[in-house]
């Protein structure tokens, strides 16, 4: 049971078992098989936007796939997840499917938007949690879990902040427990830049979903193609330019945000998952796509 969390210190180490090398399938390469994606916009792609797939975005999870799926002409992947959803929601619409799918790899994250919410118990939402992870471990799938990246938000969110930091402690713990791969996100520097996200700050940019890919990929112990941007150093901006697009922020993202939860509606609302059912992927994603006729949502 998981209860009583307190937050990490700065710095953290990432455990040492997350380092361990993968048994035989992975290490050489190739995870056979069906990958499941579950969760929120962060699974969904949202950020990376692309109108030539599902829903107007593209997103690690369809970069991961591809790559899984070039030594394996008959691998099949899913991808259930949708924007704004919270845990239980994700619970209720996305676990008993996948576990029907009987994948052999399946991702994990939600929980992220209860962390936004006006008010939230952590302890029951990271039982939630857990028992959501005993029952995927059950399918004896490998599971990738991922923790929540440390968004720099203004005093007046710092409490949503502190929520993090117990929910990436939870995770940690949990991912120990069922032999889960962890993608840890807190720990990535590279994400400080702001280049990696979307204008909203909260959602990863293309070049963000491109690198989380390259991280799950090096998770799964499986070489990849992928080419990564370099960044070069930014420019420092002056403090009015700063605090200018501080306050568009919050006019723009922040506010209409919270006038969502107040109201009880979300972006994900009567949007269905990108790819419900397992698709091959030697076809194409793009192929795929445009034979599903889906109008982008972006």
């Amino acid at each position: 049971m998981v209860t009583a969390y307190s937050a990490p210190p700065w710095g953290a180490e990432v455990h040492p078992v997350f380092a361990r090398p993968l048994p035989c399938a992975a290490s050489v390469g190739r995870v056979p098989g069906l990958f499941v994606a579950l969760g929120d916009s962060f699974t969904e792609g949202v950020g990376d936007r692309n109108t030539k797939f599902p829903n107007g975005v593209r997103g690690w999870a369809d970069r991961v796939a591809k790559q899984l799926g070039k030594p394996d002409p008959e691998f099949r992947y899913a991808n259930l997840a949708v924007r704004s959803k919270r845990l239980h929601q994700i619970v209720a619409d996305q676990i008993e499917p996948a576990v029907a799918m009987k994948p052999t790899l399946v991702s994990f994250y939600a929980g992220g938007n209860d962390i936004l919410e006006l008010r939230k118990d952590m302890d029951v939402l990271l039982q939630q949690y857990e028992n959501a992870v005993a029952r995927l471990a059950s399918t004896g799938a490998q599971l990738l879990l991922f923790t929540g990246f440390d968004v720099m938000l203004p005093p007046v969110l710092e409490p949503m902040r502190r929520r993090n930091w117990l929910y990436n402690e939870a995770v940690r713990e949990i991912a120990r427990r069922y032999d889960a791969l962890l993608v840890d996100h807190w720990a990535f520097e590279i994400y400080q830049d702001p280049r990696m996200w979307d204008t909203d700050k909260l959602h990863m940019s293309p070049v963000g979903h491109k690198y989380m890919a390259a991280q799950v990929l090096s998770a799964l112990g499986v070489r990849h193609t992928l080419k990564l941007k370099q960044l070069e150093p930014l420019e420092r901006a002056g403090w009015r330019e700063l605090a200018r697009a501080e306050r568009a922020w919050l006019r723009d993202w922040v506010v209409p945000m919270f006038g969502r939860k107040l109201k009880g509606v979300t972006l994900g609302d009567n949007l269905p998952p990108r790819w419900p059912e397992p698709v091959q992927v030697s076809v194409g994603l793009k192929k795929l796509a445009k034979q599903s006729g889906r109008a982008p949502v972006g």
